[in-house]
């Protein structure tokens, strides 16, 4: 799994966690802390997670956070709080792209256990204060973190979940299936006794070792086998039933034979999850018998391994085992343990997210429009695969991107959980640098067959006007040739020839006020309503920009010229001694050049003179080389370019 950036000083001036009263429903945050460390205990969680836990309302810096708790509590904090905004801004009904969003976003599966853990406290503390939160605000955690609980395989946690939002988003269902259980608790109970004392007698006998107890049902699930087979709480075969734990998978199949000779099993109804693991890893078998009076009871059968990973999931991976009382002579062992524990982690991080590999969540990147609607995409995917996954002619008009609010280039690789936003042109095409592999502007497969189909709609329109070559020959006039990103128009000049790397020269202005020529250095700002302003990087006037509005710059290069004839205005000022035919000799210099003068500005004062041409060239070497020239004529005592 590819590690993605979490936040930093860089990026984010505290690793607070910034607490939302919506989110809690008026709990304190010491209260939600502790309630989420009971959590974490309550899955054994490790040391280090217990410790983020605990200092998530810390506002500190990540750097004196890592220097009081360690760069692993640190990552988690950060990873959580992270998780955290993404979650609260992706957009209603998306549930399995949020899931899987949610998933990829976590380099950490630890963060999405503190993330549960928030989730259900959450939960727990509405039900406790009965409070009555909107329907909706459950349902989704009923789609989304409950069902990731359950992808993960923590039971413990999947079955709260679901009981305590099901409790707010179909409360009159809720009590009805808690009261059916009630009424019958008492007779339940002796039946589940009388059955589990058959079934250990039974075990003894047959020499196999192995404990029997009940297993409680939750009433969300009871309420899923009903709505979805139909069945009234009657008919119903599992309200009552039995788990089995043996010491191996031999030992399983040999309860089983003893449960079906015993009792009746009911066709149907056996499920072999020791053969075929549920895609979360979940293993055990699972039956329905029927007893002497036609009861229905079900039973699962599993090893201690397997009960392990159905209750905690990938969490059991991180449980923290206390260690015992040392001694001076264990101290050797203890350090070997420790190795031990710590390659064991490593692998068990590589083995969570093996068990996730089947659902390709490592290949894909979630990320979200300014709506918050989440958009899966390939790996490494642009702001361009971006805009034609959204919708085609986004992408054929995109002519830059934002990403978080940060304009960035086209083929910059977008991370899990960032907002990006297409900046497009009303009407244009796209660009056949889009379909270079070396500039990797593209991804996506379809959006590259995308690009292709509209160049081929492009050169089909043109076949006519190739048969008229022979007659332009005759002519002379010349046929019009397909404008680079935009339907054929007039030949544009300055920026509307030059394009630059990462947002498109429609987009983009040479700003006046330094007049930027090849190849200067360059930088972008970001202008409202009128595109980007594109400065040399030693301009004045950007500094002061920066200084105002630093996020708004962006970094920029000169691409390819589109016309070798391109034009650039640039201004020379030269300061001279008067005299007569000083102008004449300045002009025959611009003249050898080749250079064209488009205006002049002279003050003379005292014998002396200031000018000021305003020029155009294709290249900065032709300043250099006018300035030069200039500093030889008689009289001239400095030139430079503005």
């Amino acid at each position: 799994m590819a590690k993605q950036p979490l936040p930093t000083e860089a990026n984010s001036s505290s690793a607070a966690l910034q607490i939302d009263p919506d989110n809690w429903f008026g709990e304190s945050t010491p209260e939600h802390l502790s309630g989420m460390l009971g959590i974490a205990q309550m899955l054994e969680l490790d040391e280090v997670t217990q410790i983020a836990i605990r200092h998530l309302d810390l506002e500190e810096s990540s750097s004196k956070l890592t220097n009081r708790l360690g760069a692993e509590a640190t990552q988690l904090i950060l990873g959580f709080k992270a998780l955290e905004l993404t979650r609260e801004k992706a957009a209603h009904g998306q549930v399995e792209s949020i899931r899987k969003m949610l998933l990829a976003f976590s380099q950490d599966l630890r963060v999405v256990f503190i993330y549960l853990a928030s989730r259900l406290q959450t939960l727990r503390w509405v039900t406790k204060k009965e409070i009555v939160p909107e329907t909706a605000w459950a349902q989704e955690i009923l789609e989304i973190d409950a069902a990731l609980a359950n992808r993960l395989g923590i039971w413990q946690m999947k079955w709260e979940l679901e009981d305590l939002a099901f409790r707010i988003v179909n409360a009159a269902e809720y009590q009805e299936i808690a009261s059916l259980l009630d009424n019958k608790r008492s007779q339940r109970q002796s039946f589940i006794t009388e059955m589990v004392s058959i079934l250990e007698a039974q075990l003894v006998a047959s020499g196999v070792l192995g404990s029997v107890y009940g297993r409680p049902k939750h009433i969300y699930s009871i309420w899923r086998k009903m709505a979805g087979k139909s069945l009234s709480f009657a008919n119903l075969y599992d309200v009552s039933a039995l788990r089995v734990l043996v010491a191996d998978v031999k030992d399983c199949y040999a309860v089983l034979g003893l449960v079906h000779h015993i009792w009746r099993p009911v066709p149907r109804e056996f499920d072999d999850y020791i053969a075929r693991p549920k895609p979360n890893g979940y293993q055990s078998l699972h039956t329905v018998v029927m007893n002497a009076e036609d009861i229905p009871l079900e039973i699962q059968i599993r090893t201690q391994e397997m009960h392990q990973q159905a209750e905690y999931g990938v969490a059991a991976h991180w449980r923290y085992k206390e260690a015992a009382p040392s001694t001076a002579s264990s101290a050797a062992k203890q350090y070997e343990e420790r190795i031990a524990w710590a390659r064991q982690l490593i692998a068990w991080k590589e083995d969570a997210w093996e068990q996730l590999k089947s659902q390709k969540i490592d290949e894909q990147v979630y990320v979200m429009t300014p709506l918050g609607r989440v958009v899966a995409l390939e790996k490494d995917s642009t702001p361009l695969d971006f805009a034609y996954a959204v919708h085609t002619n986004l992408g054929h008009r995109c002519r830059g991107a934002r990403v978080d609010g940060a304009m960035v280039t086209l083929d910059t690789r977008l991370q899990n959980g960032q907002t990006v936003e297409v900046i497009a042109v009303k009407e244009g095409g796209p660009s056949r640098d889009w379909l270079m592999p070396e500039k990797s502007y593209l991804v996506s497969h379809r959006a590259r067959s995308k690009v292709r189909a509209w160049f081929n709609a492009q050169d089909a329109e043109l076949e006519p006007i190739k048969e008229l070559r022979p007659i332009k020959e005759d002519i002379k006039e010349d046929i019009p040739e397909p404008a680079f990103l935009l339907k054929p128009s007039k030949r544009k000049t300055d920026a509307g020839d030059i394009l630059v790397v990462g947002v498109d020269s429609l987009m983009t202005q040479l700003s006046k006020c330094c007049r930027p020529v090849p190849p200067d250095e360059i930088s972008g700002f970001i202008t409202r309503g009128r595109g980007v302003s594109i400065h040399r990087r030693d301009c004045s006037t950007l500094k002061q920009l920066a200084q105002r509005a630093g996020e708004r710059i962006i970094r920029t290069n000169w691409g390819q010229s589109s016309d070798s004839k391109a034009l650039f205005s640039a201004e020379i000022q030269l300061e001279a001694l008067d005299r007569q035919g000083l102008l004449r000799d300045i002009s025959e210099v611009f003249a050898k050049l080749k250079i064209n003068v488009i205006g002049v500005k002279t003050l003379s004062s005292r014998g002396l003179a200031s000018m000021q041409f305003s020029i155009e060239v294709p290249h900065i070497s032709q300043i250099k080389l006018a300035l030069t020239a200039l500093e030889d004529v008689k009289g001239v005592t400095g030139a430079r370019r503005k």
